[in-house]
């Protein structure tokens, strides 16, 4: 893939990008940095990792000119302190993610920064700021779970019309601490014990970060939004390849706008 910069849109929006990370992403990670580069049309202050402290994901960090930062300095507890699994699955790293996701006011230096999943690839240009308006990639199908806990922490329903997980988005530094106070005023706790509190922990698919954030800016600034169509596939981590391809990369990008690669997608399912 080509990692030239897309064009600027040649005002003076600027954003940071953080991407957590663990071991079995790193066959696509370059990939999603390469490709964010090429194709995000703003300019990009810093690229943070955020991941456990791995000497191959500090490697990677070198080659690609990113940051690294270390998971368990982030928040005061770390993936340990969380208690959510069954006799079958464990997704305390999942969800201890998400909460990173949500601590990027934290970590970077701009006032708005990218959270991109690090199995996620950009194949056209995206532009996240217009007219002073935020842009935020949709998609049509929903999972029932996630309003459920919204529903626990907010205290409403969640309004917007299509769903807001497709695996990146932009997120104001300003508004994240302003719906973190916003939790912690509604359940007088910490707003990471909050969500860790209102999930139900005999599912495995409770919370979302993107579905959080994305109604509660859609309900409480709906005027400076704007909702598009991701156009999302899922691919199997064997078709890497087609991403070095200009001629099948050419044929995907007519179509899509980005492509996961799930550690979980894979043909035996």
């Amino acid at each position: 893939m080509s990692t030239k910069p897309a064009n600027s849109t040649g005002n003076s929006f600027k954003l940071d990008i953080v991407i957590p990370v663990i071991e079995k992403d790193l066959v696509v990670l370059p990939y999603v940095i390469d490709a964010a580069r090429a194709n995000i049309r703003h300019p990009i202050g810093s690229i943070y990792i955020v991941a456990p402290d791995a000497k191959t994901i500090k490697k990677t960090c070198t080659e690609k000119g990113c940051i690294f930062i270390d998971e368990n300095t982030v928040l005061p507890i770390t993936k340990r302190h969380i208690d959510y699994k069954s006799k079958s699955w464990d997704r305390s790293g999942w969800l201890f993610q998400q909460l990173l996701k949500w601590s990027g006011d934290r970590i970077c230096s701009e006032d708005h920064y990218l959270v991109i999943d690090a199995d996620t690839v950009f194949i056209q240009p995206h532009k996240f700021y217009s007219k002073r308006n935020i842009v935020f990639y949709c998609r049509k199908n929903k999972v029932k779970e996630y309003f459920i806990t919204y529903r626990k922490l907010m205290g409403t329903e969640a309004a917007a019309p299509h769903s807001f997980v497709t695996h990146y988005m932009l997120f104001e530094k300003s508004k994240v601490h302003e719906l973190k106070r916003l939790i912690e005023k509604r359940h007088r706790t910490d707003w990471y014990k909050a969500i860790i509190q209102s999930i139900n922990k005999k599912k495995s698919t409770t919370f979302s970060e993107y579905e959080t954030y994305g109604n509660y800016m859609y309900s409480r600034y709906p005027r400076n939004i704007i909702m598009k169509d991701a156009s999302n596939l899922n691919l199997y981590r064997s078709e890497l390849y087609k991403l070095s391809s200009p001629k099948l990369l050419k044929e995907l990008a007519e179509k899509y706008k980005s492509i996961s690669f799930h550690s979980w997608y894979n043909k035996d399912e």
